[in-house]
């Protein structure tokens, strides 16, 4: 994966990229979409509001990892492996308690 980096991390650009295209999937879904708002508390018209707040990006991904089927349907459409969400989700802000202090 070209958004690796060192040591298995993962750039921050290519943290969101990944979230972005797990949001639009999630977005196209009739079935995961009433879920993931259910789970969260938004609206369906706050979603783009929503999408700016830091943390967001990263609540996307942990609803992904929360659920495997979800997850693996999701990486077989995408391409992209678990382990890719998992190190994406620590790259976010409100991922990884780590990121807070690194800012």
């Amino acid at each position: 994966m070209k958004n690796m980096m060192a040591a298995g991390t993962i750039s921050v650009e290519g943290a969101q990229k990944i979230a972005i295209e797990a949001l639009a999937f999630l977005a196209q879904d009739d079935e995961l979409l009433p879920r993931f708002l259910a789970l969260t508390g938004i609206g369906p018209n706050d979603i783009r509001a929503a999408a700016r707040e830091p943390g967001f990006l990263a609540g996307v991904l942990q609803f992904y990892l929360a659920h495997e089927p979800t997850l693996l349907r999701f990486c077989e459409a995408s391409g992209n492996k678990p382990a890719d969400l998992q190190r994406a989700l620590q790259a976010l802000p409100g991922g990884d308690e780590t990121w807070d202090r690194q800012v």
